[in-house]
């Protein structure tokens, strides 16, 4: 069994390879149980009063024929006390007819640039063939990788970020300064909006940050944060009048941001217009007129984690063929 390092992780998802990929499993499918959630209670400190909870999920995902994989995400919120990242994650993946484990893959990576690739693919089908701006709403792992995976889909030349730390927004768009992008942190939230073609939001907001009276017409809005009920980073009017498609069915009984609006009744859960895999497929063309304003709600899926695992194996696997071929 393999074991793959970050590094190696992520010079195996260059996005030009990992949307395609993506896009082909949900054309071609695989088997996705619901996540399992285990709370898992720390030990009573002396004073009587135990740490917080570290909450881990398993996502497992398989395709016959090919390849089984589970990840496993533990999420620490005492962590940020002890000067460590408060979410760690390994993706273990097998053989799908045998069982016999294949690879340890660093599943940070692998969580990170397939949730940006899927937001990409969805953009491929629901921005605007001329989009041109992106504005980035959030400073943290998967908003930084946002600018690089939405430049394979579209032409993007003009980047902004905001943060709730204007520090982080210019330290993010430095970074991508140097990565050859015209970047700029932007003071004004809602100006930003009103002048960005795509505004994704990755974010861990619990209330609304992007107000839709801000968004223009024929924009896309693409929210990557609000994974939970309790979460949220748009406001009702950012649903109205726009024309909603999701990355799976769960994202109508998780997500905050379409939770909420539903009970007040902005929407119902048929107005949804297509989910990802359906728009993959052709069933859904996507963007109909240059005018139309898209929201694209995403929640994550082990089909995503399993295309990635799979490319970073044969990504790996190849390579080193190519070397004993040397």
């Amino acid at each position: 069994m393999r074991w793959i390092d970050a590094e190696t992780t992520r010079a195996a998802l260059p996005f030009s390879r990992l949307i395609p990929a993506l896009r082909e499993r949900f054309i071609s499918g695989c088997e996705v149980p619901l996540r399992h959630v285990h709370p898992i209670h720390q030990v009573q400190a002396a004073q009587g009063a135990g740490g917080e909870p570290v909450t881990s999920l398993l996502m497992p995902a398989w395709q016959t024929g090919g390849h089984y994989g589970v990840k496993i995400v533990n999420i620490a919120p005492g962590n940020a006390a002890r000067g460590l990242p408060g979410l760690h994650s390994s993706y273990l993946l097998h053989d799908a007819a045998t069982g016999v484990p294949l690879a340890l893959i660093d599943g940070d990576q692998i969580t990170a640039r397939r949730t940006a690739a899927a937001s990409a693919l969805a953009a491929s089908f629901l921005a605007c063939s001329h989009a041109r701006s992106l504005l980035v709403v959030g400073a943290g792992r998967v908003a930084a990788l946002l600018p690089e995976a939405y430049r394979a889909v579209r032409a993007i030349d003009r980047v902004t970020v905001w943060a709730r730390q204007p520090a982080a927004a210019d330290a993010l768009a430095l970074a991508w300064r140097d990565q050859g992008f015209d970047a700029t942190a932007a003071p004004d939230l809602a100006a930003a909006v009103a002048c960005a073609d795509i505004v994704s939001c990755a974010t861990l907001a619990t209330a609304p940050v992007v107000l839709g009276r801000w968004l223009r017409p024929g924009s896309h809005l693409d929210l990557i944060g609000s994974f939970t009920p309790a979460m949220r980073e748009t406001d009702d009017d950012c649903l109205r009048g726009a024309t909603l498609f999701i990355d799976t069915d769960e994202a109508l009984a998780k997500s905050g941001d379409l939770l909420g609006p539903m009970s007040r009744g902005v929407f119902q859960a048929s107005d949804v217009a297509a989910r990802l895999d359906q728009l993959c497929s052709g069933q859904h063309p996507g963007r109909r007129e240059a005018a139309e304003r898209t929201v694209f709600k995403s929640v994550g899926t082990a089909l995503e984690d399993l295309a990635a695992a799979s490319l970073v194996f044969n990504e790996v696997a190849a390579s080193k063929d190519r070397r004993r071929a040397d």
